[in-house]
């Protein structure tokens, strides 16, 4: 994402959390307020040329136009896609996630679309939160193996336990976890009851202690997460910080992982619990500079490199590429096929590069020479 507002983009609709940015620009005019109506309506009946992850985009901004007509459309298309579309727009981590949580609410009663959608980690917590009281069995289950969202947003545990539909023994193995990893929903029974088969008849009357909260640490750092301060931390503050983080319990972390600033995402990302570190490199407010460090870092967990590496927009910037295919972390496979999309001198300088696996050096000594080899003369070809 660029920082600079693009001048050329047509304001969004009022309401709607994002502009056309994600369109190519000749077609953002079909989602343009102050097109003519006849362009948007187009739009609204997917009768313009966009692949599937757009046009869900596209469609969802238009559910927001200020001609009644255009937005009843919109909202009819929305209901009436066809597979070929839902089930390769519903799966893309490129698609935005208040588009994906509109799709999980339109589509919940229809299984396999709202299997797709919980199992797409950019769908936001609080629309999974939204279908968990209500969804199928199976659909619960997938809700139910996602640990991270599980202590992410606890209104999912807590309305999973609510699913006449789910299964008692998935209740309990949800809350077992839930309660090892130091949630407290004390309005919740089957949470109760996990607490008292985990530690005894005891822990009904008194709750062992949960350690620090996410908010009192963010209350601590000043930081109640508006913005990131670049000024960094004091000595003294950062041996607290990270003395506080050591009593904090699992679900607390996730937390404050998750709202946090950079110095609490920099002692998080280290921690030995996979799901925080992945929480951290999942925050919304990590910046491009700590994806960047996360990539290089050769001791980092590889569950982060895997949402690096996989993650669209971050492969896009050649540094983050660069780092990964250099991480001896990062599986061969992945790294061959960053190795074609790099520049000469790239491979170059990685063809002498000892700290690179020796793979990956050959390989890129073998693509340097294959590019820069003078071309044979075709014979009048």
């Amino acid at each position: 994402m660029s920082l600079a507002p693009d001048p050329t983009l047509p304001p969004p609709p009022p309401g709607c959390p994002f502009n056309a940015e994600f369109l190519p620009p000749n077609l953002r005019k079909h989602v343009d307020p102050n097109a003519p109506v006849p362009l948007r309506m187009m739009a609204a009946k997917s009768l313009v040329p966009l692949n599937p992850a757009d046009m869900l985009g596209a469609l969802f901004m238009l559910t927001f136009d200020p001609e009644a007509t255009v937005r009843e459309t919109a909202a009819k298309t929305c209901a009436t896609l066809p597979d070929r579309i839902l089930g390769s727009a519903l799966r893309d981590e490129g698609v935005p996630p208040p588009v994906l949580g509109y799709f999980l609410g339109l589509l919940k009663d229809k299984e396999a679309y709202a299997e797709m959608l919980v199992l797409n980690s950019e769908t936001p917590d609080d629309a999974v939160a939204g279908v968990a009281s209500s969804c199928s069995p199976k659909v619960a289950e997938i809700i139910s193996q996602n640990q991270l969202r599980l202590l992410r947003h606890e209104d999912i545990v807590r309305n999973l336990c609510l699913n006449p539909g789910a299964p008692a023994s998935l209740v309990d193995s949800i809350c077992d976890f839930s309660v090892r990893s130091g949630l407290i929903l004390a309005d919740v029974p089957a949470m109760q009851a996990a607490r008292v088969r985990i530690y005894g008849p005891q822990a009904a009357a008194a709750p062992p202690d949960p350690g620090p909260t996410a908010e009192e640490v963010l209350q601590e750092l000043g930081s109640s997460g508006e913005k990131d301060d670049e000024t960094p931390m004091e000595e003294g503050k950062r041996q607290t910080l990270a003395q506080r983080i050591m009593k904090m319990s699992i679900a607390e972390k996730i937390k404050l992982a998750t709202l946090g600033n950079k110095e609490a995402r920099t002692s998080l990302i280290r921690d030995t619990n996979k799901l925080v570190c992945v929480a951290v490199i999942r925050s919304p407010r990590i910046t491009d500079g700590e994806v960047l460090s996360c990539a290089a870092n050769r001791a980092i967990n590889e569950d982060v490199l895997r949402v690096i590496y996989n993650n669209r927009e971050w492969t896009k910037m050649q540094k983050v590429k660069l780092a990964l295919v250099k991480n001896p972390k990062v599986p061969l496979t992945v790294t061959m096929k960053f190795l074609n999309t790099l520049r000469d001198a790239e491979l170059k300088d990685l063809a002498r590069d000892k700290n690179v696996p020796a793979a990956v050096q050959s390989f890129a000594k073998k693509l340097h020479e294959k590019k820069t080899a003078p071309k044979k003369d075709g014979g009048g070809h």
